[in-house]
């Protein structure tokens, strides 16, 4: 772990309030935290960050820094002093501290952390296109922890919870470590500031069992592949009567066999007859609300893209539906008759008096680009 000036680390004076240190932490945290930047020297980034905030927003540690520097507090910033307790094990107890539930982290009373909260779950969601577009209200089965039914949660037999004898209730316990007195989470409560007296038997005092439970998501219509609907209080059961996680469902949609999306657009190829591409007429097109006529006017090329307007997708984010993007492809016919045949030869010599690539633009079109290409290379 890197020994910079905490106040450096930071980006804040020496005699930055209280305030001013939680802004700047907060700052690093959603840069650099772990659930937002994978990259291995952004964790570096966000634990120093966290040691440094550890340190400076106590007033007892951060004097000490002041007067001695960071030998001082070595060991006592949440286990980031470099010892068997660093990782990431504790960031709710400072993480959570700064953003409330974002990452699971609730304050008690006292303005500690509460370590009893149940965990947040992440569950994915396949739908159909149509579904999306649509909005739709799926049952979902998701395995976890609930609360124990025997005791309602509480952990406790008669659904009492006593004082915790050891920290008062306070949920940490300071203790003397040479001249420095450094505040703990209790470790007989876990924080909580509760104790159980008569332990229930169905989940040893837990208040927490597995269980797999069905519920009902309403997805609203417009969502995309990768969005995110967050079911609050729906995730893990909390221990010994802790609130709940939330339950985050991520949305994946299914590809489709005629269209493919893009935000609010949508986009298709369909093929059509050569006559109809040299003469002109009508097709049907598919659309998510039906099919409508399409116009196809005479001499069109392979490849033309034609756009129907309101006919994509509304999203969840947008106040008016998108576009359909229409794609025609020209085939070349096949399984040919002999007379079909000989029709289409005598087509071909009634186009031998002129010029052929009077008939065909992009012909005429890609002989000037090799012509002027051969000039350029001698050749």
């Amino acid at each position: 772990m890197s020994q910079r000036d905490y106040y450096e680390i930071l980006g804040v004076s020496k005699n930055a309030s209280n305030d001013e240190l939680k802004k700047a932490y907060r700052r690093l945290a959603m840069k650099y935290h772990p659930d937002r930047n994978p990259d291995e020297s952004a964790q570096e980034r966000f634990k120093e960050a966290k040691q440094a905030y550890e340190v400076l927003k106590d007033e007892q540690k951060r004097a000490a820094y002041d007067r001695f520097g960071p030998d001082a507090v070595n060991g006592q910033a949440g286990g980031f002093g470099g010892g068997p307790g660093a990782g990431f094990g504790d960031v709710n107890d400072i993480f959570g501290d700064i953003f409330g539930d974002i990452f699971g982290g609730r304050r008690t009373r006292g303005g500690q952390a509460r370590s009893n909260r149940g965990h947040d779950l992440r569950y994915t969601l396949e739908l159909d296109l149509e579904e999306a577009v649509q909005g739709i209200e799926k049952e979902i089965r998701v395995p976890g922890i609930g609360k124990c039914s025997s005791c309602s949660g509480s952990g406790s037999t008669s659904g009492k919870m006593n004082v915790c004898s050891t920290c008062g209730g306070a949920g940490q316990v300071r203790m003397q470590q040479g001249i420095f007195s450094v505040q703990q989470t209790c470790p007989s409560c876990g924080g909580s500031g509760r104790e159980i007296s008569d332990p229930c038997g169905s989940c040893d005092g837990t208040g927490q069992v597995r269980e797999t439970r069905t519920l009902q998501v309403k997805i609203p219509a417009g969502v995309d592949d990768g969005d995110r609907i967050r079911l609050s209080g729906e995730g893990g059961a909390g221990a010994q009567g802790g609130a709940s996680g939330d339950l985050y469902v991520d949305i994946q949609v299914k590809p489709h066999s005629l269209f493919q999306r893009d935000g609010d657009q949508l986009y298709a190829e369909i093929p059509i007859a050569m006559t109809t591409a040299i003469l002109g007429g009508q097709i049907k097109v598919p659309t998510l609300n039906g099919s409508v006529m399409l116009k196809v006017p005479s001499e069109t090329q392979t490849g033309r893209t034609f756009r129907l307007k309101s006919k994509g997708v509304q999203s969840v984010r947008s106040s008016r539906p998108g576009d359909l993007m229409v794609r025609v492809l020209v085939e070349t016919p096949v399984n040919l008759t002999r007379e079909q045949k000989d029709l289409l030869r005598q087509l071909d010599e009634t186009m031998e008096g002129g010029d052929k690539a009077d008939h065909s633009p992009r012909t005429r079109s890609w002989t000037d680009s090799v012509k002027d290409f051969f000039d350029r290379m001698g050749l």
